[in-house]
């Protein structure tokens, strides 16, 4: 084969076609096994039921298959007599493709697992709260991750290449002075990503937490290494510094469960009759959809010249199930106090004392 290329080719060009030509063959080699090795695992994951198994393979084809790519190109520049400018390239060169390729593979890994975490976890269950507590703990965790492996990556790239890794040593000397004053710079944005790493174990919050924060009412919607998104009930959203979680007190409605008590007060005239409002409150709860069976009462809880004020106490499953309840609550006891006990609503008294006179005209 050699003799026949160097009949036809001149002796210049023989070493450059034949590296490139070993190269392509290897290249095409590892495609054609990747993609043999890829579509036998597809179809044994189709006969799982699991859905774990194709989250797996479809996140890992690409990185796979460049690193496939990269194995058969470096069998192939071994195999092959290179110069020795053309070899301390093709070194350089795999120097930066080398962390890269293992860097977007780790990354691939890492967004794998995570979304095998969002597969098998159900957050739209009614007890979701273990699920809650592993997408919060991925979600950190994650992007933590995220973080580490691109700074590495990064810095395997640059101490591939000599000019730049001589002049990191020359740096090491300084590193102590830069360190202070880079944290003293950034110490914000150190302090929210420490709070972060912290949040992961600690759990304050967790992925669609119902909480009150700032006078807001609202869910967990992201939790990002160094802020909070919080889902306002009208669609706004609240950036939070992730600190604050940490540092400042806030109410947490699900921390323990979803299950919550709802309140619904009902102002009507000091004689009412608070047994039958009480009755006819037992009646509808107990009618309504989104009442869990487990709590349902009325209290006097205050008394004025004017109006007494009752408290109607219900349950729900979760938060939002528990606000619709008190808003039927309201509008279906009003309506039965105004038509059924209209004396019951409030009124204001005046007794006077002493005789009117009257006019007499003239």
């Amino acid at each position: 084969m050699t003799d026949l290329l160097r009949q036809i080719l001149p002796d210049w060009s023989i070493v450059p076609i034949t590296t490139i030509a070993i190269a392509a063959l290897s290249c095409a080699i590892a495609l054609a096994a990747h993609t043999i090795v890829v579509r036998i695992l597809l179809r044994l994951s189709k006969r799982s039921a699991d859905r774990s198994d194709d989250v797996l393979i479809r996140r890992l084809i690409r990185p796979t298959r460049w690193m496939t790519v990269g194995v058969g190109l470096s069998i192939a520049l071994e195999s092959t007599p290179l110069s020795g400018e053309a070899n301390a390239l093709a070194h350089r060169i795999s120097g930066l493709v080398v962390p890269m390729l293992i860097g977007w593979l780790a990354l691939a890994t890492l967004n794998a697992i995570r979304d095998i975490v969002d597969v098998r976890t159900d957050v739209a269950s009614a007890d979701n709260l273990d699920a809650r507590r592993k997408r919060t703990r991925i979600g950190i965790l994650s992007r933590i991750g995220t973080f580490a492996i691109i700074f590495l990556t990064v810095c395997m790239m640059l101490l591939s290449i000599p000019a730049i890794r001589s002049v990191g040593v020359t740096l090491m000397a300084s590193a102590g002075v830069a360190g202070l004053a880079i944290g003293a710079a950034a110490q914000p944005a150190l302090k929210n990503l420490i709070a972060g790493i912290q949040m992961a174990f600690t759990e304050p919050i967790r992925i669609d937490d119902v909480v009150i924060i700032d006078g807001e009412w609202g869910r967990i919607e992201e939790i990002r290494l160094t802020y909070v998104v919080v889902r306002i009930w009208d669609e706004r959203r609240l950036i939070v510094p992730i600190s604050k979680f940490l540092e400042s007190s806030f109410q947490n409605w699900t921390r323990e469960g979803s299950a919550l008590l709802g309140t619904a007060f009902l102002y009507v005239d000091p004689l009412a009759d608070v047994a039958a409002i009480r009755a006819q409150l037992e009646t509808v709860v107990r009618a309504h959809p989104k009442w869990d069976n487990r709590v349902v009462g009325l209290q006097v809880t205050d008394i004025k010249p004017e109006v007494m004020e009752l408290r109607a106490l219900v349950s729900a499953a979760d938060a939002g199930n528990a606000f619709d309840l008190r808003c039927d609550v309201r509008e279906a006891m009003m309506a039965y106090i105004s038509t059924a006990m209209p004396q019951a609503l409030p009124r204001i008294r005046t007794q006077l004392s002493g005789q009117l006179t009257q006019a007499t005209p003239g």
